[in-house]
């Protein structure tokens, strides 16, 4: 998955799907028969695709190779794409009942995907053990499960994070607060600080403390859970209101009006990139797994530590699923793919070839074959979650439907916010007519 704040630009065209159930076919194992195991005798090709860069088709590449030592039989055709087209295309098969045996999945996809009927139930493969989750945390299998039926397994956890680049801090001569007991407003101080050292980078760039955080949505659903507001209701409705999204977006009013904030301007044009990942801004937040792409992006030392609180301390983390796997409802072979989604969940080789660059493996074996240096980028990423452990109190927000278009919605909006085009009352109210739309 790519940054937050540029990667969902192509999505916001993507049209939420209004698509009937497709069954499988009623070969032995399809998901018609549904209890079937799989014959490892039977010939048998599988589709499967993730979004990603060369270095995760890299590690697919060598965990298919471990599965066809074990599966000899089953030839596993894949593909990947980046995040951005990733969807696009996922739509256009579901349209024609067509998604792949096995693919990778994202959590604010999967209730649109599912209520249309377009995800294999996997509950039983996972009931007659084909599918493992003996060592899954039950909240996070959870996650993946929508009106009695198992879509979607998580492969891994991530939880959101600070990400400090340490050289970039040392350069503008300021001091980070405390943050195991820092507020939003300490980070806004922290970054009016920033911006007022006037330091600037070798070829000439000022230095910040960080961008407009509140251009990301799910930086708004952390906030709304530090302050006790459920995001997403269990009949798949919006918990807050238009009042709390002018109060998160005024957060950093001041930031944008003083111009103290990482330039819109210069960000967009360093897309994919941003000033974090180029080292002329000292801080940036996402999900703990990108560390590897922030480390290797920007070639600097990057810390990572955790998120500002509303309160004191009372941080209210949550475990999110990095990313899932499922099956198409219209794969013929549904056992094959369930022993696929299996051998890639809960393979110590495979735990071994992706380590944390998915995030920390959701099973046991995989989380224990990662021997990791504490100094390392796995190490690292296992470390914080070890950290932060005590402070995930809240369970995965699970979204609404047409989550990514309003995501999307979200983000571009923010973007006219941050240029000066509109204001956090006429963003609240575009943005709520928008999810009206998509949430049908």
């Amino acid at each position: 998955m790519k940054k937050f704040r540029f990667a969902l630009v192509g999505m916001v065209a993507v049209v939420a799907l209004s698509l009937s159930a497709c069954s499988g076919g009623g070969s032995s194992g399809s998901a018609a028969s549904g209890q079937a195991t799989f014959n490892p005798n039977e010939k048998v090709t599988l589709n499967m695709t993730w979004w990603g860069n060369a270095d995760r088709a890299s590690r697919y590449a060598e965990a298919i190779k471990a599965f066809n030592v074990k599966y000899p039989n089953v030839t596993v055709q894949t593909s990947f794409a980046a995040w951005a087209d990733y969807w696009p295309a996922r739509s256009t098969e579901a349209a024609s009942h067509s998604l792949p045996d096995v693919m990778q999945f994202d959590l604010s996809y999967i209730r649109e995907y599912s209520q249309n009927g377009q995800l294999l139930d996997l509950q039983s493969y996972v009931d007659n053990h084909t599918i493992d989750l003996s060592t899954f945390d039950p909240n996070l299998v959870k996650s993946g499960s929508l009106s009695g039926k198992q879509v979607g397994i998580p492969t891994s956890t991530n939880t959101l994070a600070m990400f400090i680049n340490e050289p970039v801090l040392k350069q503008l001569g300021i001091s980070l607060p405390d943050t195991s007991t820092y507020t939003w407003a300490d980070y806004n101080t922290f970054l009016a600080k920033a911006a007022a050292a006037g330091a600037k980078s070798s070829d000439g760039h000022q230095l910040y403390g960080g961008n407009d955080y509140t251009g990301t949505f799910w930086f708004f659903i952390q906030w709304l859970l530090q302050k006790g507001i459920t995001p997403f209701k269990d009949d798949g409705t919006l918990g807050f209101t238009k009042s709390d999204v002018v109060d998160f977006l005024n957060l950093t009013g001041n930031l944008r009006s003083a111009k103290q904030l990482y330039p819109i301007d210069r960000q967009v044009a360093l897309t994919p990139k941003d000033g974090f990942t180029t080292n002329e801004a000292a801080s940036e937040m996402s999900w703990d797994n990108f560390l590897a792409q922030f480390s290797t992006d920007s070639g600097s030392t990057i810390k990572i530590v955790p998120l500002p609180s509303v309160d004191t301390g009372k941080k209210d983390l949550f475990y999110k699923p990095s990313m899932l796997l499922a099956s198409g409802a219209n794969t013929k072979h549904a056992a094959a793919a369930a022993t696929l989604i299996n051998f890639l969940l809960n393979d110590p080789q495979v735990g071994s070839i992706f380590g944390t660059s998915k995030g920390v493996p959701a099973a046991k074996a995989q989380r224990d074959a990662i021997k990791a240096d504490p100094s390392s980028i796995d190490g690292q990423v296992i470390a914080y979650e070890e950290q932060v452990a005590k402070q995930v109190t809240k369970p995965t927000p699970l979204p609404v439907k047409g989550f990514g278009t309003i995501e999307a919605k979200w983000l571009s909006l923010a973007q006219d916010l941050d240029y000066g085009k509109t204001t956090p009352s006429d963003l609240a109210d575009q943005w709520f007519a928008e999810a009206a739309i998509d949430m049908k």
